[in-house]
């Protein structure tokens, strides 16, 4: 059983719940597995909310790149509004942490290396992620996954869809720019969050003490108050330290960042790069949250239409599964009569017009 189908795909099981929307678990005619985003039909009514939507379908149509949830199909403008993105199965990187503490020093720089590169392709595009967090990371079986591009917008754009002043974003993984409210965003936005969600992956602390939202972003945009990298290995503090930079133009740009996470991965763990990739997958993709087809959803298993019963191939059909009637006056010493066989592999070849 099924909560609904929407734009053909059948809702299976709620996935979460965010700012703009709900997402489920859902399964397409042919069985392909998305997580499926459905505003909120509260928001709909919202001052930019369908265009913010809308922004999140052609971000994902611009992003490519085997650290981006693809997109596979979305009608922003439907009712409901919604999207469909690749299935990524896997905790994300904050339930991992939650549930088995922080991770160790090569684990983390790797990730952080790879999602460097995810970034750039994102980047590449003209587009910001802007909302980067350990709730938008999924570890997933080939390593660490970008999702959730509600809250990107085109870095070249003229017109900007959220009011003047408005904050976007999750206010312990913004950066000052953020926080302030200022329009002219760059590349460096995702820098600082790249930097306060693998503090958190090497800590399982933020950047500030728990507090009320309004206390936080003061906090943040203060230049004076630092971030705290208590319990950050040695050999990452000067890097994040640097990618945390209150001032946007004195952070490293996101290809040094990631030329330099690796290097400490590389390093610390004395392995390859490849050898670390799949020490990643191995060590914090758990297959016990994957989510399946449910039996009654799943393809058939052959074409009720087909009804053909010779083999179109080549191979030698199997004799029907009956005795062999052998008639004595004609048995031999050479075995069985096998003449019915011979005229039915005959009548099988004579079909082909190419022998």
């Amino acid at each position: 059983m099924t909560l609904g189908t929407i734009g053909g795909f059948e809702l299976v099981k709620p996935l979460g719940s965010g700012g703009m929307g709900e997402v489920f678990f859902a399964v397409s005619p042919t069985a392909d597995r998305v997580a499926l985003k459905v505003i909120r039909k509260h928001l709909i009514e919202e001052p930019t909310i369908r265009d913010r939507f809308a922004a999140e379908v052609d971000s994902l149509k611009l992003v490519f790149g085997s650290r981006i949830a693809r997109l596979e199909n979305a009608d922003p403008y439907g009712d409901p509004a919604w999207l469909a993105v690749e299935y990524v199965p896997g905790a994300t990187l904050r339930q991992h942490v939650d549930a088995h503490g922080p991770l160790p020093l090569p684990l983390a720089a790797m990730i952080g290396a790879m999602l460097a590169d995810g970034l750039g392709k994102v980047h590449q595009a003209g587009l910001l992620h802007r909302d980067l967090k350990p709730q938008n990371i999924i570890l997933g079986p080939d390593g660490p996954k970008l999702i959730d591009f509600g809250l990107a917008i085109l870095i070249d754009r003229s017109d900007y869809l959220t009011e003047p002043g408005a904050l976007v974003g999750t206010p312990a993984y913004m950066s000052p720019e953020q926080v302030r409210g200022e329009r002219e965003l760059t590349a460096a936005v995702d820098v600082y969050g790249l930097a306060a969600t693998l503090v958190f992956a090497l800590t399982g602390h933020g950047l500030y003490p728990p507090t009320n939202s309004w206390n936080l972003l003061l906090r943040i945009t203060e230049p004076s108050d630092l971030p705290d990298l208590s319990g950050v290995p040695a050999e990452l503090t000067p890097l994040l330290g640097a990618m945390l930079a209150h001032d946007p133009d004195a952070r490293p740009g996101l290809d040094d960042a990631g030329a330099r996470l690796l290097a400490v991965a590389t390093a610390s763990s004395g392995k390859t790069a490849s050898g670390l990739r799949q020490e990643v997958a191995g060590l914090t993709y758990d297959g016990d949250t994957e989510l399946l087809v449910p039996a009654d959803l799943q393809d058939p298993q052959r074409d009720p239409e087909d009804t053909s019963v010779e083999p179109e191939d080549d191979t030698v059909p199997v004799p029907d599964p009956k005795p062999t009637v052998v008639d004595p006056e004609r048995q031999t010493d050479s075995g069985p009569d096998v003449t019915w066989l011979v005229e039915r592999i005959r009548r099988q070849y004579a079909r082909r017009s190419t022998l």
